[in-house]
């Protein structure tokens, strides 16, 4: 009624409400209850922890925050104020181009992983993926390295290309950050940076046993599949990078300052990746992520963007030696 008041009298409002003028003044004149005082600063919170996500997280998220933050409220009534405030959070979309390129020889590199994306530990099984990256300038283009057991991205690299030292970057810095003291499984696809002779060189030096599935199956590599749609839907979606030195600090952001340390993970039990790992290393106990379920993000793929075919690496490709990715990007 207050919006209409310039326009109506309060006892047009009234008669088309069917209240009374005096009990419409006497709620005017009433206190806030208890509730929703309560409510009030019951938001101001959510307020806080919806901007500290970037305007990503859903009630679920957020309910869960609240519990790491000692708010216990119940979930439908977190939904509600989101609701009434017009908090929302994003959803995933499917991806639009695809990346992989199989390569031409035969490699024999055996599937080890089988679609069961389950470790019981820290650097027993990563997955690796590459991903494009929409700028105003050209397309950019992501490879990672996903350790399944945390769902923590452990290595990363970004360039303009597809050839093989984009993948083989981000694998040096997963073993320079991790160190692993046993074998690891290396699963991707069947990408031919992948399959190329240096890549393959190189795990055999570093003890990491590589895997790959089969060829154009978006199961056999879902839990790579669903960072990249996370990714998409809460960076890409949100932003539109002019240069790929501004979509190259907003991904480094994104990977190492939100979703490795902070971003809370519902396979995880709502933790973030590094307090997985923290809680694991200090003895308490961690449930074992269950494997991604249902149809994954992004599985139906249109042609791939155009790019220069001849910056594309092919199996049998010459090794080339592999730029150490630690913080530093070149913008």
């Amino acid at each position: 009624m207050r919006d209409h008041e310039g326009d109506y009298s309060v006892s047009s409002l009234c008669s088309a409400l069917g209240i009374s003028r005096s009990g419409y003044y006497a709620w005017r004149r009433r206190e806030p209850s208890a509730r929703d005082q309560a409510d009030e600063e019951l938001l101001v919170e959510i307020r806080s922890i919806y901007e500290e996500s970037h305007r990503t997280y859903g009630a679920p998220r957020v309910h869960a925050a609240l519990r790491h933050r000692g708010i216990r409220v119940g979930k439908k009534r977190v939904a509600r104020l989101m609701r009434v405030a017009d908090l929302q959070g994003v959803s995933r979309r499917r991806r639009q181009f695809k990346t992989t390129v199989r390569g031409r020889a035969q490699h024999g590199i055996p599937d080890l992983v089988d679609r069961t994306f389950v470790a019981d530990g820290p650097d027993r099984l990563w997955v690796a993926d590459i991903t494009y990256v929409p700028t105003l300038s050209s397309w950019l283009y992501l490879a990672v390295v996903v350790d399944v057991f945390s769902r923590r991205v452990v290595g990363w690299a970004m360039a303009s290309h597809l050839r093989t030292e984009l993948v083989m970057e981000a694998l040096e810095m997963a073993l320079f950050n991790r160190r692993p003291e046993d074998p690891v499984i290396h699963h991707s696809d069947q990408g031919c940076q992948y399959t190329s002779i240096a890549f393959g060189r190189r795990c055999e030096e570093a003890g990491v046993r590589p895997s790959v599935g089969s060829a154009g199956d978006c199961y056999d590599n879902a839990l790579c599949e669903s960072f990249f749609a996370t990714l998409e839907c809460e960076l890409f979606d949100q932003n539109t990078f002019r240069t790929h030195g501004d979509a190259k600090l907003a991904i480094f952001s994104f990977i190492e300052a939100w979703y490795n340390l902070r971003r809370l993970h519902s396979a995880l039990g709502f933790l973030s990746p590094a307090e997985f790992e923290a809680r694991h290393a200090g003895g308490m106990r961690t449930a074992v992520p269950s494997p991604p379920t249902g149809h994954p993000q992004g599985c139906q793929s249109p042609p791939r963007p155009p790019s220069d075919p001849a910056s594309i690496g092919v199996a049998g490709g010459s090794p080339t030696a592999a730029t150490m990715t630690t913080t530093t990007i070149d913008l």
